[in-house]
């Protein structure tokens, strides 16, 4: 079974509201949530939860189970995106954070590293636009004022070009976004990568913010009172991508390594600020500085920040990615102070 997803554009198109549905029938929220991006296997999930789910979407259970496809990953450079919480070509992104945490910046960034390649970006403008969302629209290729537009120019786009769709979380409430996804499908047209930003900061309170996703990147307040950007927190973002069937043997092994350390350097962070490092073990120890080191890596500096932060942007691929991350969890880097990896590139310079 370890080809098998759940049909979730089935799902979204017959139980609107997902969450509060399966709730209603003894599901618990987050194990829905997973299912659905993939983070439980099919194979793992009860046989009452699928035949649940089945019942929701008034279908059979054979109806709501699909054979997935060999996901292919969009390299973006960016470190803790590449390595953690990858984009997978065609899926759905969501941002989850509260405003000022940088997730324009992010989106914005992204589409300018595309600049110049077989993508054609495109913007859906909110009505209510805030700050950052210039940035976003100086690095489209297409800025839309409403889903019809934005219809439009993906049918003419049709087989030619690659597409990434940028739109804010209220297509997501008016359902417009479900809508497209459908068409999209059964279209045959070129990928659709969609990315979903909520400027005002409202999904961070939510369990179900976007509904199911493929992607979610959550953006974490302490990296952004500490500047460490991008404010991407590696311990609660997710992917499908990261199932170690989508992924290289080293890239997932590595991976779960450094998710690992990652969470036991933030148990020990607020600890060691408090205590300091003499109370601790010595593996303990270890695990914190090597957290930090780690941490520090992550931050990466972006090309379209350069007038501000005076830094000059980098990209590093993933493969440098996992060997730099690799060196920091075996101890080869145990001698350099963390501050000297903070927006570094790679670790060779």
């Amino acid at each position: 079974m370890d080809d098998l997803k759940l049909n979730v554009s089935l799902l979204r198109r017959r139980v609107p509201n997902l969450t509060t549905a399966a709730r209603s029938v003894g599901l618990r929220s987050a194990t829905v949530s997973n299912l659905c991006t993939g983070k439980i296997p099919i194979g793992r999930a009860e046989v009452k939860t699928l035949v649940a789910l089945a019942d929701l979407a008034e279908c059979k259970v054979d109806e709501l189970l699909i054979r997935s496809n060999n996901a292919e990953m969009l390299e973006t450079g960016i470190k803790v995106i590449d390595f953690f919480a990858p984009i997978a070509i065609g899926s759905t992104v969501g941002f989850v954070a509260r405003p000022g945490m940088g997730q324009l910046v992010v989106l914005a960034e992204i589409f300018h590293r595309m600049k110049d390649t077989n993508y054609t970006r495109i913007f859906l403008k909110p009505e209510n636009a805030g700050v950052g969302i210039q940035d976003v629209e100086m690095e489209c290729d297409i800025i839309c004022k409403s889903m019809k537009e934005v219809h439009d120019h993906l049918w003419s786009l049709g087989r030619e070009k690659y597409v990434l769709f940028a739109a804010d979380r209220s297509t997501v409430l008016s359902g417009e976004i479900f809508t497209l996804q459908d068409e999209l499908q059964s279209a045959g047209l070129m990928p659709v990568t969609i990315f979903l930003v909520d400027p005002r900061g409202e999904s961070v309170d939510e369990d179900e913010p976007y509904g199911p996703l493929d992607t979610l990147w959550q953006f974490d307040a302490e990296l952004v009172a500490r500047k460490m950007y991008p404010a991407i927190n590696p311990n609660y973002s997710a992917s499908t991508l990261l199932e170690a069937s989508h992924l290289e043997s080293e890239h997932f092994a590595v991976q779960q390594k450094a998710r690992k350390m990652m969470r036991r350097y933030r148990e020990l962070r607020h600890l060691v600020d408090a205590f300091g490092l003499d109370h601790f073990s010595q593996s303990d120890i270890l695990a914190f500085e090597r957290g930090k080191r780690l941490e520090a890596y992550l931050t990466q500096a972006f090309y379209i920040a350069e007038p501000v932060t005076k830094l000059p942007g980098t990209t590093v691929s993933l493969n440098e990615t996992i060997a730099d991350v690799q060196c920091i969890l075996d101890g080869s880097t145990d001698g350099m102070d963390a501050g000297h990896l903070l927006y570094i590139g790679t670790l060779e310079g």
